[in-house]
């Protein structure tokens, strides 16, 4: 990878990190800088627009991350319960053992709905193609397609959710009601 394209990257890991940890208006491009190391020409060459456009790749960086790692592991694991079971105790794990994490785009998003329409957007893709993850798993697993698009919404919305009331309650508790009850709505019996 060429000295360009890492001081790039640098740019773009280091503002999802905080962006995720401290919400947008939490961070400042000074806080970016002083962070990754990067000078200050470098990240107005490649983002010449500023931190709304660095909040813009931040939000694919981090959105490409989960469905990375969401894909891998139902690539594993055939069935769709046992698949989002281990999704969720994975997330519970990375809530309780991590003292830096921060909500992956919900923070941003919660933030930014209003002020900008370019962020709002990021979000909202990242959302959808988080919800067409699961849907395609669904779907492979038999639901019909209107099924699918419910539950990959209604699983999403409760993975969001007890992702923010485990960081608020600093406890997996919320992650482990919502793995025993999305289990319960994917049951087909």
């Amino acid at each position: 990878m060429s000295e360009k394209n890492n001081s790039k990257d640098v740019l773009i890991e280091t503002a999802s990190r905080l962006f995720r940890l401290r919400g947008y208006y939490g961070v400042g491009l000074k806080d970016i800088l002083e962070e990754s190391g990067i000078p200050k020409g470098s990240l107005y060459h490649y983002f010449p627009d500023g931190k709304e456009q660095l909040a813009i790749a931040a939000i694919e960086y981090t959105k490409e991350i989960v469905i990375n790692e969401i894909q891998e592991l139902f690539d594993e694991i055939e069935d769709p319960i046992n698949a989002f079971q281990i999704h969720l105790e994975h997330l519970s794990e990375i809530i309780v053992n991590s003292k830096n994490i921060g909500f992956p785009i919900g923070t941003i998003a919660g933030e930014t709905h209003s002020t900008s329409e370019p962020i709002r957007i990021a979000c909202q893709l990242a959302f959808a193609e988080w919800q067409a993850t699961y849907q395609k798993k669904l779907l492979q697993s038999g639901y019909d397609k209107e099924q699918a698009t419910d539950l990959g919404i209604t699983v999403n919305l409760m993975i969001e959710g007890a992702i923010l009331l485990s960081l608020t309650s600093k406890s997996n508790k919320p992650l482990e009601v919502a793995k025993k009850h999305i289990t319960i709505l994917l049951s087909k019996d």
